[in-house]
């Protein structure tokens, strides 16, 4: 029987299982753009994956159609989300989907609302993006009290028409959604979507519109039209198929749409806590099947909520990631220096693969006790490998090209395309 393991240079095959390794699959991997990260890290552990389930972000539907058929010959349900054409997929995903409690609907807000990466920069009170939270929580709450079929679109809908009169003397707000939550704080005055209503309702009227324009802004940055469509697909990704059996779900977003990448890293917030939840759930407090996430351009988007919290506690719930960067430089910058030590230190496995950063250079050689030069100036090809408890290697790239199962799928997927 084949067991997973990881390739992460030449001569540098480790297995995955923690019990015999003792170390977490949690791997981060540092290289600047065209060094090799996808195709030598990401591809290669794609090859060697025979019973965890996987979840692959790319930007290449190359990468999909080519390895789709290889798991479906190891048993695989695959499943193929394309965000950036959803009609080429063949599932989509609502975000209102699999929310069982009033901490589920906060958390979906909240992940929205701070998934628009010019927060990190703000600096502005946190009260502006607590006020939005309670917003769109009641919008949220409302929609899935009311609507025989909730869809997140019909949020959108709401939002998109909602509208604040500004005008008069009044100190209390007055919208045209007013008489709707009335009606409903009839029947329980304590309901949840009253309740953040309310919260909303309590703002000045400057501020209310300000609160309202400013989550407008984040919800037309995330929500493309393209987005909407995939919401509205019938098939719908439950995350608990990921860990029941083995399975590989694809995520396609695209490299030059910033909004995708904005909900990308919302849609991994609400992953990552289904998990933990759905772990929760079994008997014995992990996920039956182990899922690995392969996160390709990790942080070219928007900060993933509650991220730094999750990746210390995965190994317990059989939850593990590929991290691939640039540099400690971008990392730092979108989820600022605690969390960015916090992300590297529960990351068990860390490969660099060369770059012009100093700040990686420089902890790259504080780890090997080496001159700085040595490592600013390392040859194109070259990594040094380290991983928790062992010396560090330092080897070369893995050159996927000449591994065997490689050159079939490569050969499988050219021949198809002839065809076309």
């Amino acid at each position: 029987m084949n067991t997973d393991k990881i390739i992460l240079g030449e001569d540098c095959v480790y297995s995955t299982d923690p019990k015999e390794t003792g170390l977490n699959n949690n791997n981060i991997v540092f290289g600047p753009s065209g060094c090799g990260k996808t195709m030598s890290i990401g591809e290669a552990l794609m090859l060697e994956t025979f019973s965890r389930s996987l979840v692959v972000t790319c930007t290449k539907r190359r990468i999909v159609e080519k390895y789709k058929p290889l798991f479906k010959e190891r048993g695989y349900e695959v499943y193929d989300l394309n965000f950036t054409h959803p009609e080429n997929g063949d599932i989509g995903y609502d975000p209102l989907c699999g929310i069982k409690s009033y901490q589920d609907i906060t958390h979906l807000a909240q992940s929205i609302v701070e998934a628009d990466p010019r927060k990190k920069d703000s600096k502005a009170d946190p009260y502006w993006d607590q006020a939005a939270t309670s917003l769109l929580s009641a919008e949220i709450a409302y929609v899935l009290m009311t609507k025989k079929e909730p869809r997140f679109t019909s949020v959108l809908n709401m939002q998109m028409g909602m509208e604040i009169n500004t005008g008069g003397d009044d100190k209390i707000i007055k919208t045209n959604y007013d008489d709707k939550f009335a009606a409903i704080a009839k029947k329980d005055p304590t309901n949840f979507a009253v309740t953040c209503w309310n919260t909303f309702k309590q703002l000045p009227i400057s501020t209310a519109s300000c609160v309202y324009s400013a989550l407008n802004s984040t919800l037309d940055r995330i929500y493309s039209p393209s987005l909407r469509k995939m919401i509205e697909i019938e098939r719908k990704l439950e995350f608990s198929s990921l860990a029941d059996r083995k399975a590989v779900l694809f995520i396609t977003t695209s490299p030059v749409n910033p909004s995708l990448h904005l909900f990308i890293n919302m849609f991994y917030a609400h992953m990552f806590k289904a998990l933990f939840e759905y772990a929760e759930e079994k008997p014995d407090g992990v996920l039956p099947v182990p899922v690995h996430v392969i996160a390709d351009d990790f942080a070219t988007g928007g900060r993933i909520l509650n991220f730094a919290e999750y990746i210390s506690i995965f190994r317990e719930k059989r939850i593990s990631v590929t991290l691939l960067l640039q540099s400690e430089s971008q990392l730092e910058t979108m989820y600022g220096a605690g969390d960015c030590t916090t992300i590297i230190n529960n990351c068990d496995t860390y490969v660099y693969m060369g770059g012009m950063d100093l700040k990686t250079c420089s902890n790259i050689s504080q780890r090997m006790n080496v001159p700085l030069d040595e490592i600013l100036y390392m040859p194109i090809g070259k990594e040094i490998l380290f991983r928790r408890g062992q010396r560090p290697v330092v080897t070369s790239r893995y050159n996927v090209c000449e591994n065997e199962t490689y050159k079939k799928v490569t050969a499988k997927y050219n021949k198809s395309i002839l065809k076309k």
